[in-house]
């Protein structure tokens, strides 16, 4: 879709608030411009970001989701650790926790950027099926970390290998 035809769909299903996902939206060069449009329209826009591409580009206006990857995904060693001094205090930053050693990694990151008093939310997921949401709750407790705890609902209400949802 072009970002002419992108923006026609938002109008026609009267979104005003709308978010930018699905793989890494800032592989595509269009999607700067369409978060201008999409802004430029009044609109409030949040894009979720792998984490591992440089958001310097992204509109201020836009709520950036920035994910940092931890050991487990096996994509940690590409985090653009530069990313966490680009934040602006309405962004949020992710962590998909699998187990233990990444929540210490996530816990000492948080600790070492001082990630609660430079964005709005510091979120935990724990990855579906694999580590129970009580248990991560149990860490973050324990830790006191001022964080949320984030379930990934559509696993939830949809089965967890549905696509597009």
């Amino acid at each position: 879709m072009s970002v002419d035809e992108v923006v026609a769909a938002v109008d026609a299903a009267g979104c005003e608030l709308v978010e930018i996902t699905g793989g890494e939206p800032l592989l595509q060069e269009e999607v700067y411009p369409l978060m201008d449009r999409l802004l430029a329209s009044g609109r409030t826009v949040l894009l979720e970001t792998g984490g591992h591409r440089p958001i310097d580009r992204v509109p201020q206006a836009v709520v950036k989701i920035v994910d940092i990857k931890c050991p487990a995904s096996g994509e940690a060693a590409k985090n653009d650790w530069e990313n966490l001094g680009r934040l602006s205090p309405h962004d949020e930053v992710k962590f998909v926790i699998q187990d233990r050693a990444d929540y210490e990694f996530a816990r000492d990151v948080i600790a070492r950027y001082g990630l609660p008093g430079r964005a709005a939310a510091v979120l935990m997921s724990p990855v579906h099926g694999v580590l129970d949401p009580k248990t991560l709750s149990e860490w973050i407790l324990a830790d006191r970390l001022a964080v949320r705890l984030q379930l990934q609902l559509h696993k939830y209400i949809w089965s967890p290998t549905t696509r597009g949802v």
